[in-house]
């Protein structure tokens, strides 16, 4: 799973928008995939200069950076193919997707929030939902009929239903979502009935679907800098830490609790990060609290020249080529990006994402590529530690 699930998404929506036109420089064998997978509908009669001069997308994602980071992904080599395709990113006023699109270099605009609560039979879902959904499909309906895309790509989060929702509604926009996920969640399985294709990270995932002739195994896009190792583990390592002696003997772990943290990830290591470093001289630690938890955590943790706090790391591809171990939780995104930089992992499945996602994420991990499960009942201080030194050990 690297920037080739990019390459191989690009070119499934260039079967769907432009039917005739797959690009050259998908691999063979992916054309041949593209080409048999075509249903009937999706053939056109639009020109080869229309698709270079004045191919329009649209991007739905919002919430984390699982949902954000994907499309900008495909955005990404979507410009590369093709610099004078327009983008629109689509998202929430609040979420992390207002500050994170932009920085990426993409034109964002924001529709309200219509989120899906826990019980699915709940009051807000009964009768506050409706409400919320119609506004929220009205102002995307408004925004895709202004825009005029050839296809909207919903990647999730709580804008993609809506959006993609409108462009179903509208009709004449081709729509493609992708799902990150092993097991698809409710939107998307209802979103996959007016989509024209469905991209999915894993063969097993076809079969959560009703119309399975729809679907490409397309891995899930990472950024291309993750895959390509420009940077040197000893450089990157002195990015992070400047004033520290590299001398090749150093272990450094990284710690994720994804875009919005992890109190239980946060809690067992704040109770052990000390003693570690200090009974490991070779030892550094590269900590992302999350945007929320990053001031409560650093009132509680001691300054040390071995740990670097930070709420959010922006230069993911030089925090990956400077781990050794990688602690994380078990979100689709993640564990495509470890599994590109080929990393040992310990992953703690966050109990509260729906459908169990997290969970089934991990355990595929577990076995594609060996990564060490820690439940979060069963997480502390000691048996986070343990897992740790017995990764260091290995290795």
């Amino acid at each position: 799973m690297n920037n080739e699930s990019a390459v191989l998404l690009c070119s499934t929506m260039a079967t769907i928008v432009y039917p005739p036109l797959i690009p050259t420089n998908t691999p063979l064998r992916s054309r041949r995939l593209l080409s048999r997978q075509l249903p009937p509908r999706c053939n056109t009669t639009i020109t080869a200069s229309a698709t270079t001069e004045n191919l329009r997308v649209v991007f739905a994602a919002g919430g984390t950076g699982g949902h954000i980071y994907p499309a900008v992904a495909i955005a990404d080599e979507l410009k590369i193919s093709n610099p004078k395709t327009q983008f629109l990113f689509v998202g929430t006023p609040n979420g992390m997707e207002a500050t994170a699109v932009p920085a990426a270099g993409y034109p964002f605009t924001a529709v309200p929030t219509a989120p899906l609560t826990r019980p699915l039979i709940s009051f807000q879902n009964l009768f506050l939902l409706p409400y919320l959904l119609t506004k929220s499909t009205l102002k995307s309906y408004k925004i895709i009929r202004e825009f005029d895309p050839h296809i909207v790509i919903g990647t999730g989060g709580f804008v993609s239903f809506p959006t993609c929702l409108a462009a179903a509604i509208r009709g004449g926009v081709k729509l493609l979502i992708q799902e990150q996920n092993s097991v698809p969640g409710i939107a998307n399985l209802v979103l996959s009935l007016f989509a024209d294709r469905i991209c999915v990270a894993f063969n097993s995932t076809v079969e959560c679907f009703w119309q399975r002739y729809k679907c490409v195994v397309c891995g899930n896009p990472v950024s291309f800098s993750l895959t390509k190792q420009t940077c040197t583990k000893s450089a990157a390592r002195r990015h992070f830490f400047p004033n520290a002696a590299v001398i090749g003997k150093e272990k450094v772990v990284l710690v994720l609790g994804g875009s919005l943290g992890a109190n239980t990830i946060n809690i067992a290591l704040s109770n052990v990060y000390c003693s570690m470093l200090n009974e490991n001289e070779d030892l550094f630690v590269v900590w992302q609290t999350g945007l929320k938890a990053f001031r409560e955590i650093e009132s509680r943790v001691r300054y040390h020249p071995r740990l670097l706090l930070s709420p959010f790391l922006h230069d993911m591809d030089l925090a990956y080529a400077a781990a050794d171990v990688i602690v994380s939780r078990a979100g689709a995104m993640t564990c495509s990006e470890i599994l590109a930089t080929g990393k040992p992992c310990i992953l703690i499945p966050s109990p509260n994402v729906a459908e169990g996602h997290q969970f089934k994420n991990a355990s595929l991990m577990a076995d594609v590529a060996g990564s060490r499960v820690i439940l979060e009942d069963e997480l502390n201080s000691v048996t986070l530690r343990n897992a740790i030194q017995e990764i260091e050990t290995r290795k």
